[in-house]
């Protein structure tokens, strides 16, 4: 990579080793850490070299540890706002379009066609096998097998009032 040769060039400083988009090019306060600590080392010598690359690494760690607060916080900040979209959409925190919610009219409906599709075949498998016993054993566990899905729908679903109660017992809601 060819470097503009009117560009003009800090005497004190050789080509970049470090070509291309790093860290150091993104972080021109960094750079100048990086360079501040080379210059020291030419001046001090390699008796100092330790020490300050200790300290340099130390600024490095205080910059990422800045940096992970802050993304931190940003991933707080947003859960939070998450969590209050979700209150405003309602107790199931579901977007329109999402599809049915569970327990809605739809899944019902589908859990019983389905049901009464698979019906079909059983019931002839068990008609021929053992004839009519067999076909009402079958029929009973199709219709618990909906009974049951029916009577779990209701726990899927929260009403106003566990809504009401959650918002009291998490501290955000008034």
């Amino acid at each position: 990579m060819a470097r503009d040769t009117d560009a003009p060039k800090d005497p004190g400083r050789a080509e970049d080793p470090l070509p291309g988009p790093t860290g150091l090019q993104k972080d021109p306060e960094l750079r100048r850490e990086l360079d501040a600590t080379a210059h020291t080392l030419k001046e001090l010598g390699p008796e100092y070299e330790a020490e300050l690359i200790d300290s340099f690494l130390e600024k490095v760690g205080e910059r990422i540890d800045r940096r992970m607060d802050a993304t931190a916080d940003r991933q707080v900040r947003r859960h939070l706002a998450e969590r209050q979209m979700s209150a405003a959409r309602g107790a199931t925190g579901r977007v329109p379009g999402d599809g049915p919610a569970p327990g809605s009219f739809g899944e019902r409906f589908g859990f019983a066609a389905v049901s009464l599709v698979l019906a079909i075949p059983l019931s002839a498998i068990a008609a021929y096998n053992a004839h009519l016993a067999g076909l009402l054993v079958t029929w009973a566990g199709i219709v618990g097998v909906n009974v049951a899905q029916a009577a779990r729908m209701p726990f899927l679903r929260r009403g106003v009032g566990d809504r009401e109660s959650e918002r009291s017992s998490d501290g955000w809601g008034a």
